[in-house]
């Protein structure tokens, strides 16, 4: 598969998209543009690849919609070289979006088929995060503190074991709710025993996993 003249023409439109939206970032908006989305796609579905809605990628999951990642990744807010943590590897695609923004990126995935799928594609499209095969509502203790983390999937609660793994000044980028609509937070650890949360817009999520999520 090739980033031809009229997928990255595809890509403007998006942009433009999300832009009305209401996204402001211009970097996150730059990183956008420069994620090859179809490249997640199979090509009999191609022509969804550059709509601003999510998709399905197999094994209960989906490609998250453009818009919905464009928004946690401007609330995240990462700098150059900032440690960051994405819980739900999923496609790849919000992975590759962190790295555009020059952030070192860790990224796990429960989903044992999706992670050895995305293992092999995105080092072929360019892109190398660190990627782990685990429970990611217990965080990766090991790599911690982090900068930044991002959460791709519902969660009932807040994991402590994510805050815990912030850095002082770090955010938590989580959707929490049932399992049909999530309140979007981003919880700020201002001091070790201190943090500040703001709640943002609603979405819609597949559901956390895990020891700290959806025990299933």
């Amino acid at each position: 598969m090739e980033d031809s003249y009229k997928a990255r023409g595809l890509r403007r439109k998006l942009v433009k998209i999300i832009t009305e939206k209401g996204i402001e970032s211009h970097k996150v908006l730059d990183a956008i543009g420069k994620v090859p989305r179809h490249f997640f796609f199979d090509n009999a579905f191609i022509e969804h690849a550059y709509q601003d809605k999510a998709f399905p990628i197999g094994e209960g999951q989906t490609i998250s919609q453009p818009y919905t990642v464009a928004f946690q990744t401007e609330l995240l807010d990462p700098q150059q070289g900032d440690k960051v943590l994405e819980i739900g590897t999923g496609s790849g695609y919000q992975a590759c979006v962190l790295l555009e923004l020059g952030v070192k990126l860790f990224s796990m995935e429960y989903n044992k088929v999706l992670y050895d799928r995305t293992k092999k594609k995105l080092p072929n499209m360019g892109y190398q995060p660190i990627l782990k095969h685990g429970d990611g509502s217990l965080g990766w203790p090991l790599h911690a503190p982090f900068n930044g983390i991002l959460v791709t999937a519902g969660a009932p609660v807040v994991p402590e074991a994510l805050k815990d793994q912030l850095a002082i000044g770090g955010k938590l980028i989580i959707p929490v709710g049932n399992d049909k609509k999530q309140k979007m937070l981003r919880i700020t650890r201002k001091a070790e025993e201190e943090f500040q949360t703001e709640e943002f817009d609603y979405f819609s999520f597949v559901p956390l996993l895990g020891k700290q999520g959806w025990n299933k």
